[in-house]
C-alpha cells in the first residue's frame, strides 16, 4: 500500500522560481555553522542534487564524480550544491573518511544538510515511506528560475557529463535539437 501525502504538496516546476532553502552545510568544515541558501547563489547558474543517505553505495560515485568536475561547472559561471536528509555531522564524517574505507574524502562543494525534509519536500523528491530523498537534480539560472530536472529512483546514478551538456544548452540560449553539443549550430 502506498503512502499517501495528507495535503496536496506544491513542487518546484520549470521556468518558475526555485523553492526557498537555508541549510547547514559542510561550508566550514570545523563549525559546521555556515549555511547555504538560494539566495546565496543569486546572479549564478546552480546546479542543487539529492541523494537518498550518506554511506551507501551508488551516492559516492556521483558526489566524488561531480567533485572531479567542479572546475567544469565553474567555468560556466555554476556552483553546485549536494543534499541529503543526514545531518551536517554525518556529512563530515563522510567527507573525513578515506575513500578506502567507504568515505568520500574532500569534496570541491559544499554538502547541505536537509534534516527536517523540507527542501526535499519542496523540491518533489522526498519519498515520504523511506524518508531519503530520490536522486533529484536541479539547474538553477541566476534570477533563481529553475530551468532542468530530472528525477530518478534511487538505485541510478547521474551521467556529470549530460549535467554539463544540458547546462550548456540552455546557455546557449538557442534551440537545442537532441545530442547538441557545445560548438553545434543551434536551430534558431
Amino acid at each position: 500500500m502506498t503512502q499517501q501525502p495528507t495535503q496536496p504538496i506544491d513542487t518546484v516546476k520549470i521556468g518558475l522560481q526555485a523553492p526557498a532553502f537555508d541549510l547547514p552545510s559542510t561550508l566550514n568544515m570545523e563549525t559546521l555553522e555556515e549555511n547555504v541558501t538560494l539566495e546565496s547563489y543569486r546572479g549564478k547558474w546552480l546546479m542543487l542534487f539529492f541523494w537518498p543517505y550518506d554511506f551507501t553505495y551508488v551516492c559516492p560515485t556521483e558526489i566524488i564524480a561531480f567533485s572531479d568536475h567542479a572546475a567544469s561547472f565553474r567555468e560556466l559561471d555554476c556552483e553546485i550544491v549536494g543534499v541529503s536528509v543526514d545531518s551536517v555531522y554525518t556529512h563530515r564524517a563522510w567527507i573525513n573518511t578515506p575513500r578506502d574505507q567507504q568515505g568520500i574524502g574532500p569534496i570541491d562543494y559544499p554538502l547541505a544538510s536537509d534534516f527536517k525534509k523540507e527542501t526535499a519536500r519542496a523540491y518533489g523528491v522526498l519519498d515520504e515511506a523511506s524518508g531519503a530523498a530520490h536522486r533529484g537534480l536541479f539547474i538553477i539560472d541566476p534570477e533563481g528560475i529553475v530551468r532542468y530536472q530530472v528525477v530518478t529512483d534511487m538505485n541510478v546514478g547521474r551521467s556529470v557529463e549530460e549535467t554539463l551538456r544540458i547546462l550548456q544548452a540552455l546557455q546557449s540560449g538557442g534551440l537545442c535539437p537532441v545530442n547538441w553539443k557545445p560548438g553545434e549550430r543551434t536551430l534558431d
